[in-house]
């Protein structure tokens, strides 16, 4: 029997008008310069499942790397909320239990009342998930607070199967490889302090991102996905 290997990939649709209509308007907003009173701010989360050790690990050595007993105990789960500024080379990700429409809302209410209070809209990317909705923020808040905040953000929808076109998801990727792979999180607080230290490491670090994709590009490369003109 042969044992094949097996690649797993976000397939986008073939010839959707719809995906295509959603592509392009994340495209055109990442072509947007940048702009202070209307920053571009990119969102996506991420559930890890938490592990506690059952027997202590037994540190490196000269001689030997550290070294993990393969058992462990299952300690609940926790959600990762990554928000991403492209153009201004910044990140922020946070942990909460869970991945509501209230922590959602909740999230993005401290960012709007935080680091965005004085810009007058926002332009928010993420994908369409249920809980990502703007009736999330008369969940939480009195109706003239979630209003102000609703005012403010002008969503962008990523396409159903297009993640790939949100630069968020990007920043989780790179976080899970440089912060989360290959260890065990026992404990909600401990998961919050390593993130929170790989957010700002990363953002003394790295310079905005240079994204490359644009319309002109997708109406050449992504020909499959565009419909067939009906006269």
């Amino acid at each position: 029997m042969t044992n094949r290997k097996i690649e797993y990939w976000v397939i986008p649709p073939e010839a959707d008008g719809e995906f295509v209509a959603q592509m392009e308007e994340v495209l055109e907003v990442y072509a947007q310069p940048y702009d202070p009173s209307c920053p571009v701010i990119c969102m996506d989360e991420q559930p890890v499942q938490l592990h506690k050790e059952i027997k202590c690990p037994i540190p490196a050595t000269a001689q030997h790397p550290k070294r993990v007993d393969y058992e462990y105990e299952r300690a609940g789960t926790a959600n990762i909320f990554m928000f991403s500024e492209p153009l201004a080379g910044w990140r922020q990700a946070t942990v909460r239990e869970r991945r509501t429409k209230i922590d959602w809302a909740s999230e993005v209410a401290v960012l709007m009342e935080g680091r965005y209070a004085q810009c007058p809209h926002v332009i928010l990317t993420c994908d369409n998930l249920n809980t990502h909705t703007k009736g999330a923020f008369y969940e939480v808040f009195e109706p003239e607070r979630a209003r102000r905040f609703v005012q403010r953000i002008h969503f962008c929808y990523t396409p159903k199967h297009g993640s790939w076109l949100n630069v968020a998801e990007n920043e989780l990727s790179a976080m899970t490889r440089q912060c989360i792979d290959r260890r065990r999180f026992g404990t909600i607080e401990t998961l919050k302090d390593e993130v929170q230290a790989w957010a700002i490491d990363v953002n003394h670090s790295q310079r905005g991102v240079d994204w490359q994709m644009k319309i002109e590009d997708a109406r050449c490369k992504l020909t499959s996905i565009y419909p067939k003109i009906k006269y």
